[in-house]
């Protein structure tokens, strides 16, 4: 090999793209799809009210560690038990409203021309099925919706759903985020999760059976996990066949059950060299398929009680980009 084919041959792996969410939209659209989050009032979570645990997992911020936010009368939360839900047309004018407003904010922003609509907030698929449905169809009817992101548990997933989505999925794009955040059991008994290893496997599995994108979500930096543990999930999560991976550090914020252990000094967060020297590790040994949909997460307000990295959500993308450059990677 002659030198100049041999620094083109090197330069061709240093500018190797990670596939990241955008670009696996643009390679199947021909264009940049936009998310456009969605939060549906009433929806809520197992962990939350009871059914599997309460007080959700414990670095959710909820209305059970902050009793001033809650409303003086009792608010409507679905469940899949309930008979009727006599707040569905509000909730339905509630989708609209907040998908055109999004979309037409991102159409004179960037020219936004199609849409996946990301039912984002909560635990969008604990609801009776006959809600899910009403919301789902009514969001896939708005014009240049190509699809639908549904953010959810795997202890909040049934066959009747699945078949639906299956359905749909014949003429949209159907994707479900599914919570993983680890797959160590002591992991998730410790953060309250509710949910285990077992019951992920198998719902993640029955999800892409159906034919169904999945995108995972791990957090790095959960209590008693080092980097072996943190990668360990993060091999496991590939090997159900993911579609895509969300990665998220873990902070603290106020009025959560981890901010009573990160106060007595039980909880050391993850400090931001290790976060991002876990993240460029993972992306090393993703497949070319799996695309990435986040890198990292922040939260710049007074809620924030540790790790003040987290503060600026901006810098630690930038890091996370220098580090794999190089890798020879261009995120």
């Amino acid at each position: 090999m002659s030198l100049g084919n041999k620094e083109n041959s090197i330069n061709k792996i240093k500018n190797k793209e990670v596939l990241t969410i955008g670009r696996y939209f643009r390679e199947k659209f021909g264009e940049t799809v936009y998310k456009t989050p969605i939060s549906i009032s009433g929806f809520t979570c197992p962990n939350i009210d009871g059914t599997v645990a309460k007080g959700g997992c414990t670095f959710c911020e909820n209305d059970s560690f902050s009793p001033n936010l809650q409303e003086k009368k009792p608010s409507f939360k679905l469940n899949p038990r309930v008979e009727k839900n006599p707040f569905l047309d509000n909730q339905l004018k509630q989708l609209e409203l907040q998908f055109n407003a999004t979309k037409q904010r991102l159409t004179n922003k960037f020219g936004a021309n199609k849409f996946i609509v990301y039912f984002q907030s909560f635990t969008n698929t604990y609801a009776p099925l006959e809600t899910l449905k009403a919301l789902y169809t009514k969001a896939l009817s708005f014009d240049n919706v190509i699809g639908l992101s549904i953010g959810t548990r795997t202890d909040c997933m049934t066959d009747e759903i699945l078949d639906f989505l299956e359905e749909l999925n014949k003429e949209k794009e159907i994707w479900v985020e599914y919570g993983i955040q680890s797959f160590y059991d002591e992991t998730l008994e410790k953060i309250n999760r509710g949910d285990d290893s077992a019951n992920m496997f198998k719902w993640i599995n029955k999800t892409k059976q159906r034919g169904l994108k999945v995108c995972g979500h791990l957090i790095y930096g959960l209590p008693g996990e080092d980097q072996k543990m943190m990668l360990d999930s993060f091999n496991k999560t590939l090997e159900l066949k993911v579609d895509s991976i969300k990665f998220h550090p873990l902070y603290v914020v106020k009025n959560t059950l981890l901010t009573k252990d990160y106060k007595k000094g039980k909880f050391t967060p993850i400090s931001e060299d290790l976060y991002v020297d876990t993240v460029v590790k993972s992306i090393k040994n993703l497949p070319e398929n799996v695309s990435v949909q986040r890198i990292t997460a922040g939260i710049d307000d007074s809620t924030l009680l540790s790790p003040m990295w987290c503060k600026n959500k901006h810098s630690q993308i930038s890091k996370i980009r220098k580090a794999l450059i190089k890798e020879g990677l261009k995120y």
